[in-house]
């Protein structure tokens, strides 16, 4: 028998496999909402400027810019990895966060009254936009290592992971960002085989937790009960939103026609969907709905069919991050739910949002990345 020397696979092996396992369809359609943000970066990002007195009324846009550069870098650069690898980055990426989630309760930016940011350089940074992806990563991992070494305390080391990143998220706080991971954490537990005992717990916890904010977070009570009794209660962005979504009707008012961007304080981060259906209309606002939810089933489908419980946990979690931030974003400017002050992923002004969600998409497409040896 003739034994053949195996050698290492060449950066153009490893592009070609990456190539060829690459899920295209959601990569392009995430550069699709990429594109799609920075032509409402147009819309929303000048009148924004002006609002907050800057000289330069492109400011906004020409960030947004450089925001989607770094976002596809480091999109497609984390779809490169392997899942060892993506795991690696996660472990990284969390540890490096929560150092930061304890230092901005030292002395971190403070505005609206919460703590969520370092300011350095001009820039903002929110540690939690990178926490959360890495968290889910990690959960996915820990998790599937109950079928290779049953005895250890997987789901307690998970849980304790869980609770240090939701507490700093809380004492922000950031009650909305804080919702949504403990949404996609529990997505994710029940991937990789939620016990019903656990599920009770998350359940009562989660309904306790939910009481205590209520009763104890002036903005949370405020936000909620102005909901409930809107005619009590100062409404006014919500009641902004909705009149430029009414008002854009079925094709849109034009693009750059808008009016109402000029009255939203936050037209360019967390209502531009408002902004979007006030100069594109219903036609253009469904159409990107169906451009998120054709990512987040394509990317379910795709997990769904990995025989290996760590990327397929993992990567569920990943695509349950990305679709509720996007749901729960809509389900505000429409009014359906509480405002929650969260950014429209890859469509919303913002270079920490925007550089998580790419961060986000990257290591479930590399998860997800067909022809991967075990």
């Amino acid at each position: 028998m003739v034994e053949v020397a195996l050698r290492p696979r060449s950066a153009t092996g490893r592009l070609l496999e990456w190539q060829r396992g690459l899920d295209w369809p959601i990569l392009m359609s995430a550069v699709l909402l990429l594109c799609a943000g920075l032509l409402l970066s147009l819309a929303a990002g000048p009148p924004a400027a002006e609002r907050l007195g800057y000289s330069d009324s492109f400011f906004f846009v020409k960030r947004h810019a450089m925001f989607v550069g770094a976002a596809v870098t480091v999109m497609v650069g984390v779809s490169v990895l392997e899942r060892v690898w993506a795991r690696r980055l996660a472990a990284l990426v969390f540890v490096g966060s929560l150092a930061l989630l304890a230092f901005i309760l030292v002395s971190g930016y403070e505005a609206k009254g919460a703590q969520r940011w370092i300011r350095f350089g001009g820039f903002s940074l929110q540690p939690s936009e990178f926490a959360k992806p890495a968290l889910i990563v990690l959960t996915g991992w820990l998790l599937a290592q109950r079928q290779i070494y049953p005895k250890g305390p997987w789901a307690a080391i998970t849980l304790v992971f869980f609770c240090v990143t939701l507490g700093f998220l809380l004492l922000q706080p950031d009650v909305g960002q804080s919702a949504l991971l403990a949404a996609a954490f529990v997505i994710t537990f029940f991937v990789s085989g939620l016990p019903w005992r656990w599920a009770a717990i998350f359940a009562g916890g989660g309904a306790a937790l939910s009481g205590l904010l209520y009763a104890t977070l002036p903005h949370v009570r405020f936000r909620v009960n102005s909901f409930i009794n809107p005619t009590e209660y100062d409404t006014y962005q919500i009641d902004k939103a909705s009149e430029a979504i009414a008002r854009g009707g079925l094709f849109g008012v034009g693009p750059g026609e808008g009016t109402i961007k000029t009255a939203l304080p936050d037209a360019h981060t967390d209502f531009i969907y408002a902004v979007m259906g006030e100069e594109f209309g219903y036609v253009a606002a469904v159409g990107l709905i169906f451009v998120f939810g054709f990512i987040v089933w394509k990317g379910l489908r795709a997990a769904a069919r990995l025989y290996d419980p760590y990327p397929r946990a993992a990567a569920t979690g990943l695509f349950a991050l990305f679709g509720l931030q996007a749901a729960t974003n809509i389900a505000v400017n429409v009014s359906l739910i509480p405002p929650k002050g969260m950014t429209l992923p890859f469509i919303s002004y913002g270079g920490s949002s925007m550089i998580g969600t790419a961060l986000t998409l990257g290591l479930a497409l590399a998860l997800i990345r067909r022809g991967q040896v075990r």
